[in-house]
């Protein structure tokens, strides 16, 4: 006997759907037993009608824990995460301080255990001298984390030879290395070209041009061809990074992300959202947008995730010398669903589509295939239960983050999510998150992750 069925919805996983009561046991996906198939089970959810997708997969994701906890913690995030059906975040290193040692990835982790709504996987950030890396090689980290430019000096591998000699020391490690591409050098030329002019959005936007982004990615990719490392180029959104990466990609093991924000907004967005939208990458022309809504179409995008990176409220209203001084990174973890389904209503994504950018490849791609992603025997039962004769309004009221706002406020979709599940319990139900916080750290090996759970 199982301990849960789901009876009567439809299994949308990457290759497409099928009509399936799933069949829980510890947590885990146990069976898909077609429709009239007799089954027995302690308790039963009758879901008839609804899709079931696998829980979403953040693959880029800033929970600002630890010593930025005003901006957000794991509490607050985690939460935000499972009103939006992401089951599983994978966390960024750039907290204060970054994630550079054995030391500051074991701090992280206990600072979690406890805390979280969803799973949440953690990536560390290579230093230019590679110091720690054996060390943290060893606890499993999802990811490590290179950086191109714009960041500080201890972590810029500014140069060609900079990131082949990084990718060099990875490669025979197997491990998948995430890269913020640019060039520095383009930067600097602008900054400096820029000292005289006024400090606004269109100066922001020159000082990090499309080329960046594109020359960038060419020299990641190379480098990746040259070391044979597995690598992951992080948030793109021009029509010349993304041109580039379609001519390039087959070089080496590559995958590459983009985000909602990226896909819906233009630089007209700035005129009326101001610092609420300030990141980098920068928004692009509508031109550009169009062109990555056809490369996600195509499939040349693999990923989508939300680079999550919230500030509070008093940090975004604050004024500024310059725009490019205000912080930068907007929410984004509770709409990721919501704005990918505004996607498939457009025609752009069907439901599968949706599942396979949001769920199948980040899990796979950053080592948790077979635990998350899919909804499979074996796999966790990271299940989202979703009506489809509902209807969601992204609104700011609702936002649980820290930082209290959404971009996509107004925002209205014919979809609703009724129930979320993290191994087969359910965390999130008709708009109300479950009390207790049960999710785990996750690391690249299941070996290590039972080991953490013992």
């Amino acid at each position: 006997m199982f301990d849960l069925l789901l009876r009567g919805g439809t299994v949308i996983n990457a290759d497409g759907p099928v009509r399936a009561n799933v069949c829980i046991t510890a947590g885990k996906v146990v069976a898909l037993v077609p429709p009239g198939g007799s089954v027995e089970a302690h308790s039963e959810i009758p879901v008839e009608g609804m899709h079931l997708l696998p829980g979403l997969v953040d693959a880029h994701v800033h929970l600002r824990e630890p010593g930025l906890t005003h901006k957000e913690d794991f509490v607050s995030g985690t939460l935000a995460a499972a009103a939006g059906g992401v089951t599983t975040l994978l966390d960024m290193p750039t907290d204060e301080p970054w994630t550079v040692t054995p030391a500051d990835l074991k701090v992280k982790m206990r600072l979690a255990e406890g805390r979280i709504h969803t799973d949440v996987g953690f990536q560390v950030a290579l230093r230019r001298d590679l110091f720690g890396v054996a060390g943290l090689r060893r606890l499993d980290p999802v990811s490590f984390e290179l950086f191109t430019a714009d960041v500080p000096e201890a972590f810029l591998h500014a140069t060609m030879d900079d990131a082949v000699q990084a990718l060099r020391v990875l490669a025979p490690l197997d491990i998948l290395v995430g890269i913020s591409p640019g060039d520095q050098s383009i930067l600097a030329g602008e900054m400096v070209r820029g000292l005289d002019k006024p400090k606004d959005v269109a100066a922001f936007r020159a000082s990090r041009p499309p080329l960046a982004e594109a020359a960038g990615i060419s020299r990641v990719l190379l480098a990746a061809a040259q070391t044979g490392a597995r690598i992951h180029v992080r948030q793109t959104n021009s029509a010349l990074g993304i041109r580039t990466w379609q001519r390039l990609r087959d070089m080496a093991d590559a995958s590459i992300e983009t985000t909602p924000q990226c896909l819906l907004f233009a630089r007209e967005a700035y005129d009326r959202l101001g610092a609420g939208v300030k990141a980098s990458p920068p928004l692009r022309e509508k031109e550009d947008v169009a062109v990555m809504r056809e490369a996600l179409r195509s499939g040349s995008i693999d990923i989508v995730a939300t680079d999550h990176a919230p500030h509070s409220p008093a940090e975004k209203a604050a004024t500024y010398p310059a725009f490019a001084d205000i912080p930068g990174g907007m929410p984004g973890v509770q709409t990721l669903l919501m704005t990918m389904l505004h996607l498939v209503d457009a025609g752009d994504l069907r439901l599968q589509d949706l599942v396979r950018v949001c769920s199948a490849n980040p899990a796979v791609r950053f080592g948790l295939g077979g635990r998350k992603g899919a909804i499979r025997p074996g796999h966790d039962a990271d299940i989202l239960v979703l009506d489809a004769g509902g209807t969601t309004r992204i609104c700011h009221a609702d936002q649980l983050s820290k930082a209290g706002y959404t971009p996509f406020d107004g925002l209205e979709v014919p979809w609703s999510l009724r129930t979320v599940f993290l191994r087969g319990r359910v965390i999130f139900a008709e708009g109300t998150p479950a009390a207790a916080a049960s999710g785990r750290v996750v690391t690249a090996s299941a070996l290590f992750q039972s080991m953490l759970a013992r």
